[in-house]
């Protein structure tokens, strides 16, 4: 691995703001970050349904371009799932009305499923969302539309830390959604060095947030080392470092 004394951790949040805070967050944490984007956007210009009951947001980037659109939620309760989702509308001018206490996709349908028997529910997202919200909701008696806001692609060029994984010079990775699993192998594919990197990131530490995330990964081969305890990118990196100054 590194033997440099900062840990060097690579970080696969979308190339704006987030991979900026992300990289200035593990550098005050004392690591080494390896920013290498793993998401881009391209967005599809539909704009959520008018006539819910509630409405669902699960991203930043959802919420911006809703924004963008000029969306307005009428009448409906807004969901967010975390904090940064909730930020984002409210920065944007929104009322937030719910926000779970576990910051994922079953912690908001465990939050809402005694009251949507019968109402409308849209969920308004990327192309990549879990079904375990529009199924979660289905099953509590909801009627659910999903609206796709974007796509998620690999941005060309991404993978220098897929190289960096297999001459083992990575000590952690921050994994922040199954796709970014995916696309980092992709990038590894690409380059050639997929097996190499499976091989050497057994004794890195791979970090990752909620259960489908860790499900990806383990179906792609690589070992998890932890879930972070909470669903933020910030708990994520400060679980991944403390667990790769204790472990290597």
């Amino acid at each position: 691995m590194s033997n440099a004394d900062a840990p060097t951790i690579a970080v696969f949040r979308p190339d704006d703001d987030r991979i900026e805070d992300a990289t200035a967050l593990l550098e005050s944490l004392g690591a080494e970050p390896v920013p290498d984007p793993m998401l881009a956007v391209e967005p599809t210009d539909d704009t959520p349904r008018t006539d819910a009951d509630y409405v669902v947001l699960t991203s930043k980037t959802g919420v911006e371009l809703v924004a963008d659109a000029g969306w307005k939620p009428g009448d409906a309760t807004v969901c967010a799932i975390g904090p940064a989702t909730a930020d984002a509308l409210r920065e944007a001018g929104y009322e937030v009305d719910v926000v779970p206490e576990e910051y994922t996709s079953s912690g908001l349908v465990a939050t809402l499923q005694e009251e949507v028997d019968g109402t409308r529910i849209e969920v308004a997202r990327s192309d990549h969302g879990s079904d375990v919200l529009l199924e979660g909701f289905e099953d509590a008696g909801a009627y659910v539309h999903e609206t796709v806001l974007y796509r998620l692609v690999r941005p060309e060029g991404s993978g220098r830390s897929a190289k960096l994984a297999a001459d083992g010079d990575l000590d952690a990775l921050c994994f922040t959604s199954s796709l970014t699993v995916e696309h980092f192998l992709e990038a590894a594919d690409a380059r050639g060095v997929r097996e190499d990197a499976l091989a050497t990131l057994e004794d890195a530490t791979v970090g990752v947030i909620g259960a489908p995330t860790e499900e990806t990964a383990l179906e792609q081969g690589l070992e998890v080392d932890l879930v972070a305890s909470e669903a933020t990118f910030e708990t994520l990196a400060r679980e991944t470092l403390e667990a790769a100054n204790g472990g290597n």
